[in-house]
């Protein structure tokens, strides 16, 4: 892994969620009808995250959910996975009417949120759905738009973006790096 640049640090990707967290008060009014719903596995840390901020400002308790996206993912053929590895969704609760705040690492080329709101819409039929990315990285292949994005950050089609949470990396960070390709 060659890295290119570090994009966030810990404290700068702290900063940040704080913003996307006040954001998504103030665009939603409060928070009397609002869940967060993050995409497995970055995504749901992230959402963990932005919902304590959000419970600590409001003095509340929104609903958190997880999604694993799995098998909506229009690639798992093309990848020709046999098992693939199942992380299971936890939502408990009915999502119907309800203000969705869906939150993931990364936006690229919307597939993967296209996967996530297929997987809303058979659970129930929310109010809303927005988007909450931390990285926003361009090159989309879905007519697909955040509403809160923590960073845009142009990238060439060699770069990917690296996100480590401590959750799952020990270490909190955003950086490019080069791709390599085999």
């Amino acid at each position: 892994m060659k890295i290119k640049s570090k994009i966030l640090d810990a404290e700068s990707l702290e900063r940040t969620l704080k913003r996307l967290a006040h954001e998504i008060i103030e665009k939603n009014r409060g928070i009397s009808s609002l869940a967060i719903v993050g995409i497995k596995t970055r995504g749901e840390f992230l959402a963990k995250r932005i919902l304590q901020l959000i419970n600590s400002i409001e003095n509340g308790n929104v609903l958190l959910g997880t999604l694993d996206i799995t098998l909506y993912r229009d690639d798992i053929r093309q990848k020709r996975l046999e098992q693939p590895e199942l992380k299971g969704t936890e939502i408990n609760f009915d999502i119907t009417d309800k203000d969705i705040v869906l939150v993931d690492d990364v936006l690229y080329t919307g597939r993967t949120v296209r996967a996530a709101m297929d997987e809303l819409m058979d659970l129930g039929r929310p109010k809303t759905i927005q988007l909450a990315v931390l990285i926003d990285r361009g090159h989309r292949e879905l007519p697909i738009r955040a509403d809160y994005v923590g960073k845009n950050v142009p990238t060439s089609e060699t770069e990917e973006v690296k996100v480590l949470l401590k959750e799952c990396d020990n270490e909190d960070a955003v950086f490019i790096i080069e791709r390599e390709f085999v």
